[in-house]
Protein backbone atom coordinates (compact mmCIF):
# COMPACT_ATOMS: atom_id res chain seq x y z
CA UNK A 1 0.00 0.00 0.00
CA UNK A 2 2.07 2.90 -1.31
CA UNK A 3 -1.05 5.87 -1.79
CA UNK A 4 -4.90 6.38 -1.49
CA UNK A 5 -7.00 8.08 -4.05
CA UNK A 6 -8.74 11.18 -2.92
CA UNK A 7 -12.07 8.53 -3.63
CA UNK A 8 -10.92 6.06 -0.90
CA UNK A 9 -10.23 8.64 1.43
CA UNK A 10 -13.22 10.47 0.88
CA UNK A 11 -14.94 7.05 1.11
CA UNK A 12 -13.79 5.96 4.28
CA UNK A 13 -13.64 9.19 6.06
CA UNK A 14 -15.20 9.09 9.53
CA UNK A 15 -14.24 5.36 10.17
CA UNK A 16 -14.66 4.45 13.01
CA UNK A 17 -0.58 3.05 43.33
CA UNK A 18 2.33 0.46 42.67
CA UNK A 19 1.25 -2.68 41.26
CA UNK A 20 2.79 -6.25 41.29
CA UNK A 21 3.20 -8.29 38.60
CA UNK A 22 0.79 -9.66 36.49
CA UNK A 23 0.44 -13.53 37.02
CA UNK A 24 -0.07 -16.06 34.55
CA UNK A 25 1.04 -13.52 31.17
CA UNK A 26 4.16 -14.91 30.26
CA UNK A 27 6.39 -13.08 28.24
CA UNK A 28 4.36 -9.77 28.22
CA UNK A 29 5.75 -9.37 31.64
CA UNK A 30 9.08 -10.89 31.24
CA UNK A 31 10.18 -8.91 28.31
CA UNK A 32 11.79 -6.14 29.24
CA UNK A 33 14.96 -6.90 30.21
CA UNK A 34 17.92 -6.64 27.57
CA UNK A 35 21.51 -6.55 27.30
CA UNK A 36 23.09 -5.19 30.21
CA UNK A 37 25.94 -4.35 28.09
CA UNK A 38 26.76 -1.24 26.82
CA UNK A 39 24.49 1.86 25.98
CA UNK A 40 21.17 1.44 26.82
CA UNK A 41 19.04 1.09 23.93
CA UNK A 42 15.73 2.91 23.21
CA UNK A 43 12.70 3.36 21.36
CA UNK A 44 10.54 6.14 20.46
CA UNK A 45 6.93 5.45 19.65
CA UNK A 46 4.06 8.03 18.63
CA UNK A 47 0.60 7.19 19.97
CA UNK A 48 -1.67 8.50 17.67
CA UNK A 49 -4.99 8.17 19.01
CA UNK A 50 -8.03 10.28 19.35
CA UNK A 51 -7.86 12.97 22.12
CA UNK A 52 -10.62 15.19 21.32
CA UNK A 53 -14.08 14.91 19.07
CA UNK A 54 -16.20 11.67 18.74
CA UNK A 55 -13.85 9.06 19.60
CA UNK A 56 -11.85 10.91 22.71
CA UNK A 57 -13.10 8.30 24.78
CA UNK A 58 -11.99 5.76 22.92
CA UNK A 59 -8.37 7.24 22.96
CA UNK A 60 -8.50 7.52 26.57
CA UNK A 61 -9.02 3.75 26.63
CA UNK A 62 -6.18 2.75 24.33
CA UNK A 63 -3.79 5.25 25.92
CA UNK A 64 -4.61 3.48 29.31
CA UNK A 65 -4.01 0.11 27.80
CA UNK A 66 -0.64 1.21 26.99
CA UNK A 67 0.23 2.74 29.86
CA UNK A 68 -0.49 -0.10 32.14
CA UNK A 69 1.43 -2.36 30.07
CA UNK A 70 4.78 -0.05 30.18
CA UNK A 71 4.00 -0.17 33.95
CA UNK A 72 3.76 -3.44 34.13
CA UNK A 73 7.26 -3.91 32.10
CA UNK A 74 9.55 -1.06 33.88
CA UNK A 75 9.27 1.38 30.89
CA UNK A 76 10.75 -0.96 28.43
CA UNK A 77 9.36 -3.09 25.19
CA UNK A 78 11.63 -5.93 24.33
CA UNK A 79 14.84 -4.71 25.88
CA UNK A 80 14.54 -0.85 24.99
CA UNK A 81 13.69 2.26 27.35
CA UNK A 82 10.56 3.51 25.74
CA UNK A 83 9.65 7.42 25.31
CA UNK A 84 6.04 7.83 24.11
CA UNK A 85 4.63 10.91 22.29
CA UNK A 86 1.27 10.83 22.46
CA UNK A 87 -0.64 13.07 19.46
CA UNK A 88 -4.35 13.91 19.02
CA UNK A 89 -5.68 12.28 15.95
CA UNK A 90 -9.11 14.27 16.72
CA UNK A 91 -12.14 12.49 14.17
CA UNK A 92 -10.71 12.71 10.95
CA UNK A 93 -7.91 12.28 7.98
CA UNK A 94 -7.64 16.47 7.74
CA UNK A 95 -6.93 15.74 11.93
CA UNK A 96 -5.30 12.48 11.65
CA UNK A 97 -2.77 12.15 8.85
CA UNK A 98 -0.97 15.41 9.41
CA UNK A 99 -0.67 14.22 13.47
CA UNK A 100 0.94 11.11 12.29
CA UNK A 101 3.27 13.10 10.07
CA UNK A 102 4.27 15.59 13.17
CA UNK A 103 5.46 12.37 15.13
CA UNK A 104 6.74 11.23 12.11
CA UNK A 105 8.91 14.00 10.86
CA UNK A 106 9.04 16.70 13.98
CA UNK A 107 9.28 13.99 16.96
CA UNK A 108 11.34 11.36 15.11
CA UNK A 109 9.60 8.18 16.38
CA UNK A 110 10.76 4.92 15.34
CA UNK A 111 7.44 3.42 15.41
CA UNK A 112 3.72 4.75 15.41
CA UNK A 113 0.95 2.61 17.28
CA UNK A 114 -2.92 3.41 17.35
CA UNK A 115 -5.44 4.84 15.12
CA UNK A 116 -9.26 4.92 15.29
CA UNK A 117 -10.48 6.12 11.99
CA UNK A 118 -9.68 3.92 8.78
CA UNK A 119 -9.42 6.93 6.41
CA UNK A 120 -6.70 8.23 8.26
CA UNK A 121 -5.06 4.47 8.91
CA UNK A 122 -4.94 4.27 4.54
CA UNK A 123 -3.90 7.71 4.51
CA UNK A 124 -1.33 7.81 6.76
CA UNK A 125 0.43 4.45 5.33
CA UNK A 126 2.59 6.23 2.25
CA UNK A 127 4.33 8.27 5.01
CA UNK A 128 5.28 5.48 7.34
CA UNK A 129 6.37 3.29 4.06
CA UNK A 130 8.06 6.28 3.08
CA UNK A 131 9.73 6.86 5.96
CA UNK A 132 10.41 2.94 6.64
CA UNK A 133 8.52 3.19 9.59
CA UNK A 134 6.33 0.03 11.93
CA UNK A 135 2.82 1.31 12.07
CA UNK A 136 0.75 -1.05 14.09
CA UNK A 137 -3.11 0.13 13.97
CA UNK A 138 -4.51 -0.79 17.23
CA UNK A 139 -8.03 0.03 16.59
CA UNK A 140 -9.05 1.05 12.47
CA UNK A 141 -11.52 -2.13 11.30
CA UNK A 142 -11.65 -1.36 7.06
CA UNK A 143 -10.46 -4.20 5.04
CA UNK A 144 -8.36 -2.22 3.14
CA UNK A 145 -5.54 -1.18 5.94
CA UNK A 146 -4.15 -4.82 5.74
CA UNK A 147 -5.29 -5.89 1.97
CA UNK A 148 -3.41 -8.97 1.55
CA UNK A 149 -3.69 -8.04 -2.65
CA UNK A 150 -1.47 -4.92 -2.21
CA UNK A 151 0.01 -5.25 1.56
CA UNK A 152 2.61 -2.51 3.08
CA UNK A 153 5.31 -4.33 4.76
CA UNK A 154 4.90 -1.31 6.84
CA UNK A 155 1.43 -1.79 8.56
CA UNK A 156 -0.08 -4.19 10.43
CA UNK A 157 -2.91 -4.09 12.70
CA UNK A 158 -4.10 -5.86 16.21
CA UNK A 159 -7.20 -5.56 16.50
CA UNK A 160 -10.07 -6.85 14.01
CA UNK A 161 -11.74 -6.26 10.82
CA UNK A 162 -14.77 -4.70 10.10
CA UNK A 163 -16.59 -7.96 8.32
CA UNK A 164 -14.34 -10.01 10.49
CA UNK A 165 -16.99 -9.18 13.57
CA UNK A 166 -20.17 -8.90 11.80
CA UNK A 167 -19.84 -12.16 9.87
CA UNK A 168 -19.43 -14.67 12.57
CA UNK A 169 -22.55 -13.28 13.86
CA UNK A 170 -24.30 -13.38 10.37
CA UNK A 171 -22.97 -17.25 10.61
CA UNK A 172 -24.29 -17.80 14.12
CA UNK A 173 -27.65 -16.32 13.84
CA UNK A 174 -28.47 -18.08 10.28
CA UNK A 175 -26.82 -21.78 11.25
CA UNK A 176 -27.63 -22.22 14.84
CA UNK A 177 -30.70 -19.77 15.34
CA UNK A 178 -32.39 -20.52 12.33
CA UNK A 179 -33.01 -16.58 11.93
CA UNK A 180 -35.27 -15.71 9.23
CA UNK A 181 -36.68 -11.89 8.85
CA UNK A 182 -33.56 -9.33 9.66
CA UNK A 183 -33.67 -5.58 9.48
CA UNK A 184 -30.27 -4.25 8.90
CA UNK A 185 -28.84 -0.63 9.21
CA UNK A 186 -26.01 0.88 9.97
CA UNK A 187 -24.05 4.39 9.43
CA UNK A 188 -24.11 5.45 5.85
CA UNK A 189 -19.98 5.36 5.37
CA UNK A 190 -17.47 3.16 4.44
CA UNK A 191 -16.91 1.23 7.70
CA UNK A 192 -20.75 0.89 7.74
CA UNK A 193 -21.08 -0.53 4.19
CA UNK A 194 -18.41 -3.31 5.37
CA UNK A 195 -20.09 -4.53 8.23
CA UNK A 196 -23.71 -4.60 6.49
CA UNK A 197 -22.06 -6.73 3.02
CA UNK A 198 -20.20 -8.90 5.79
CA UNK A 199 -23.27 -9.76 7.81
CA UNK A 200 -25.75 -10.00 4.81
CA UNK A 201 -23.59 -12.47 3.11
CA UNK A 202 -22.98 -14.59 5.99
CA UNK A 203 -26.75 -15.04 7.18
CA UNK A 204 -27.58 -15.92 3.91
CA UNK A 205 -24.75 -18.42 3.12
CA UNK A 206 -25.75 -19.94 6.59
CA UNK A 207 -29.33 -20.46 5.56
CA UNK A 208 -30.92 -16.75 6.98
CA UNK A 209 -32.66 -13.57 5.64
CA UNK A 210 -32.47 -10.10 5.52
CA UNK A 211 -35.95 -8.74 5.20
CA UNK A 212 -34.54 -4.98 4.73
CA UNK A 213 -31.83 -2.64 5.34
CA UNK A 214 -31.16 1.16 5.97
CA UNK A 215 -27.88 3.82 6.10
CA UNK A 216 -29.02 6.89 8.24
CA UNK A 217 -26.21 9.67 7.69
CA UNK A 218 -23.29 9.23 9.17
CA UNK A 219 -22.61 11.40 12.47
CA UNK A 220 -25.33 13.78 12.04
CA UNK A 221 -28.81 11.52 12.52
CA UNK A 222 -29.59 11.82 16.46
CA UNK A 223 -33.40 10.72 15.63
CA UNK A 224 -33.94 7.59 14.68
CA UNK A 225 -37.71 7.29 15.12
CA UNK A 226 -38.00 6.97 11.10
CA UNK A 227 -35.85 4.14 10.49
CA UNK A 228 -37.45 2.32 13.79
CA UNK A 229 -40.91 2.85 12.24
CA UNK A 230 -39.84 1.07 9.37
CA UNK A 231 -38.24 -1.58 10.92
CA UNK A 232 -41.33 -1.56 13.15
CA UNK A 233 -43.87 -1.57 9.23
CA UNK A 234 -41.21 -4.75 7.73
CA UNK A 235 -42.32 -7.57 9.74
CA UNK A 236 -38.49 -8.04 11.01
CA UNK A 237 -37.91 -10.70 13.62
CA UNK A 238 -34.72 -9.28 14.75
CA UNK A 239 -32.24 -6.23 14.03
CA UNK A 240 -28.75 -6.28 13.07
CA UNK A 241 -27.17 -2.82 13.54
CA UNK A 242 -23.68 -1.15 13.21
CA UNK A 243 -23.35 1.56 15.88
CA UNK A 244 -20.68 2.99 17.82
CA UNK A 245 -19.98 5.89 20.21
CA UNK A 246 -22.88 8.45 20.54
CA UNK A 247 -24.91 6.72 17.87
CA UNK A 248 -24.84 3.70 19.69
CA UNK A 249 -26.04 5.48 22.51
CA UNK A 250 -29.17 6.80 21.18
CA UNK A 251 -29.81 3.95 18.82
CA UNK A 252 -30.16 1.35 21.73
CA UNK A 253 -32.40 4.23 24.10
CA UNK A 254 -34.39 4.55 21.06
CA UNK A 255 -35.01 1.51 20.46
CA UNK A 256 -36.21 0.57 23.81
CA UNK A 257 -38.36 3.39 23.94
CA UNK A 258 -40.22 2.75 20.95
CA UNK A 259 -41.66 -0.24 22.18
CA UNK A 260 -38.80 -2.52 19.74
CA UNK A 261 -36.76 -4.40 22.20
CA UNK A 262 -39.44 -6.69 23.69
CA UNK A 263 -40.42 -7.88 20.48
CA UNK A 264 -37.57 -7.86 18.00
CA UNK A 265 -34.33 -9.36 19.65
CA UNK A 266 -31.69 -6.62 18.68
CA UNK A 267 -27.91 -7.76 17.68
CA UNK A 268 -24.84 -6.09 16.73
CA UNK A 269 -21.00 -5.71 16.59
CA UNK A 270 -19.78 -5.37 19.75
CA UNK A 271 -18.73 -1.66 19.83
CA UNK A 272 -22.33 -1.31 20.00
CA UNK A 273 -22.85 -1.68 23.96
CA UNK A 274 -18.83 -1.69 24.52
CA UNK A 275 -16.67 0.39 27.46
CA UNK A 276 -18.52 3.49 28.24
CA UNK A 277 -21.39 3.35 25.80
CA UNK A 278 -23.00 0.64 28.00
CA UNK A 279 -22.74 2.55 31.14
CA UNK A 280 -24.54 5.55 29.12
CA UNK A 281 -27.41 3.24 27.59
CA UNK A 282 -28.18 1.69 31.59
CA UNK A 283 -30.92 -0.46 31.18
CA UNK A 284 -32.18 -0.01 27.73
CA UNK A 285 -29.81 -2.13 26.32
CA UNK A 286 -30.35 -5.15 28.81
CA UNK A 287 -30.65 -8.32 25.94
CA UNK A 288 -28.78 -6.45 23.17
CA UNK A 289 -26.41 -9.57 21.71
CA UNK A 290 -23.04 -8.81 20.23
CA UNK A 291 -20.25 -10.23 18.39
CA UNK A 292 -16.53 -9.40 19.35
CA UNK A 293 -13.09 -10.28 20.28
CA UNK A 294 -13.15 -9.52 23.47
CA UNK A 295 -15.16 -8.94 26.82
CA UNK A 296 -13.98 -8.32 30.31
CA UNK A 297 -16.03 -11.33 31.42
CA UNK A 298 -14.05 -13.38 30.03
CA UNK A 299 -12.45 -16.06 32.32
CA UNK A 300 -8.54 -16.77 31.78
CA UNK A 301 -5.91 -15.83 33.74
CA UNK A 302 -4.21 -13.14 31.83
CA UNK A 303 -7.80 -11.10 31.50
CA UNK A 304 -8.42 -12.12 35.49
CA UNK A 305 -5.22 -10.18 36.10
CA UNK A 306 -5.35 -7.75 33.59
CA UNK A 307 -9.21 -6.49 34.53
CA UNK A 308 -8.12 -6.52 38.32
CA UNK A 309 -5.22 -4.56 37.21
CA UNK A 310 -7.22 -1.88 35.16
CA UNK A 311 -9.99 -1.27 37.51
CA UNK A 312 -7.33 -1.12 40.56
CA UNK A 313 -5.89 2.17 38.65
CA UNK A 314 -9.10 3.42 37.08
CA UNK A 315 -11.67 1.95 39.14
CA UNK A 316 -13.68 1.20 36.03
CA UNK A 317 -13.11 -1.85 33.34
CA UNK A 318 -11.08 -1.85 30.40
CA UNK A 319 -12.56 -1.80 26.91
CA UNK A 320 -11.21 -3.77 23.88
CA UNK A 321 -10.10 -0.59 22.61
CA UNK A 322 -7.74 -0.93 26.30
CA UNK A 323 -7.09 -4.37 25.12
CA UNK A 324 -6.02 -3.29 21.42
CA UNK A 325 -3.57 -1.01 22.57
CA UNK A 326 -2.20 -3.80 25.22
CA UNK A 327 -1.48 -6.28 23.03
CA UNK A 328 0.14 -3.23 20.14
CA UNK A 329 2.73 -2.74 23.26
CA UNK A 330 3.37 -6.85 23.64
CA UNK A 331 3.73 -7.46 19.78
CA UNK A 332 6.11 -4.55 19.46
CA UNK A 333 7.79 -5.92 22.39
CA UNK A 334 8.49 -9.50 20.58
CA UNK A 335 9.14 -7.75 17.52
CA UNK A 336 11.83 -5.26 19.03
CA UNK A 337 13.28 -8.56 21.34
CA UNK A 338 13.99 -10.53 18.21
CA UNK A 339 14.97 -7.90 15.83
CA UNK A 340 17.25 -5.93 18.14
CA UNK A 341 16.22 -3.04 16.02
CA UNK A 342 14.07 -0.01 15.37
CA UNK A 343 13.92 0.16 11.65
CA UNK A 344 10.57 -0.29 10.06
CA UNK A 345 11.85 -3.45 7.92
CA UNK A 346 13.50 -5.31 10.78
CA UNK A 347 10.64 -4.64 12.88
CA UNK A 348 8.17 -6.34 10.43
CA UNK A 349 9.84 -9.07 9.23
CA UNK A 350 10.21 -9.75 13.21
CA UNK A 351 6.35 -9.58 13.53
CA UNK A 352 5.45 -12.40 11.05
CA UNK A 353 7.57 -14.67 13.34
CA UNK A 354 6.18 -13.73 16.61
CA UNK A 355 3.83 -16.92 16.23
CA UNK A 356 0.72 -17.32 18.68
CA UNK A 357 0.18 -14.72 21.62
CA UNK A 358 -0.87 -16.95 24.18
CA UNK A 359 -0.75 -14.42 27.07
CA UNK A 360 -3.63 -12.04 25.56
CA UNK A 361 -6.39 -10.42 27.61
CA UNK A 362 -8.64 -11.65 24.63
CA UNK A 363 -7.30 -14.68 24.75
CA UNK A 364 -5.03 -16.90 21.94
CA UNK A 365 -4.05 -14.76 18.67
CA UNK A 366 -1.60 -14.39 16.26
CA UNK A 367 -1.48 -12.84 12.64
CA UNK A 368 -3.07 -14.09 9.73
CA UNK A 369 -0.78 -11.95 6.74
CA UNK A 370 -0.92 -8.88 8.91
CA UNK A 371 -3.94 -8.63 10.70
CA UNK A 372 -5.33 -10.66 13.55
CA UNK A 373 -6.49 -14.44 13.51
CA UNK A 374 -9.10 -14.70 16.46
CA UNK A 375 -11.38 -16.36 18.28
CA UNK A 376 -15.04 -14.14 18.54
CA UNK A 377 -17.42 -14.62 21.11
CA UNK A 378 -21.73 -14.11 21.31
CA UNK A 379 -21.96 -11.19 24.17
CA UNK A 380 -25.34 -10.57 26.34
CA UNK A 381 -25.90 -7.52 27.85
CA UNK A 382 -26.79 -9.19 31.66
CA UNK A 383 -26.95 -6.94 34.94
CA UNK A 384 -24.44 -8.26 37.19
CA UNK A 385 -24.49 -7.73 40.50
CA UNK A 386 -25.77 -3.93 40.02
CA UNK A 387 -23.87 -3.98 36.98
CA UNK A 388 -24.04 -3.93 33.14
CA UNK A 389 -21.75 -6.62 31.82
CA UNK A 390 -21.54 -7.81 28.15
CA UNK A 391 -21.86 -11.69 29.43
CA UNK A 392 -20.21 -14.50 27.50
CA UNK A 393 -22.70 -16.36 25.84
CA UNK A 394 -21.22 -18.40 23.09
CA UNK A 395 -18.01 -19.25 21.70
CA UNK A 396 -18.30 -18.46 18.11
CA UNK A 397 -15.16 -19.81 16.84
CA UNK A 398 -11.81 -18.51 15.43
CA UNK A 399 -11.52 -16.46 12.05
CA UNK A 400 -9.08 -14.54 10.41
CA UNK A 401 -8.03 -12.46 7.32
CA UNK A 402 -11.01 -10.87 5.22
CA UNK A 403 -10.47 -9.82 1.44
Amino acid sequence: MTAVSRRQMLGLLGAAGTLTVLPGCGSSLGGGSGDSGGAEKTVKVGLVIPQSGTYAALGTDMKRGWDLWLERNGGKLGGYSVTTVTADEGETPQTGVPAVQKVLQSDGVNVVVGIVNSATALGCAPLVAEAKKLLLVANAGAAAVTDPAKPSPYVWRTSFQNAQVASVLGTYLGKERKQEGVYVIAPDYAAGTEVVNGFTKAIQAAGGTVIGSAKPPFATTTDYQPFLSTIRSSGAKATFCFFSGAEAIAFVKQYKQFGLAGSIPLYGSGFLTEGKVLTAQGDAALGVQTSLHYSDQLDNPANRAFVDAYKAKHNESPSVFSVQAWDSANVLSRALKAANAVDGDALGKALGGVGSIEDSPRGPWTFEGQNPKQKMYLRTVENKGGTLVNAITADLGVTGQFS
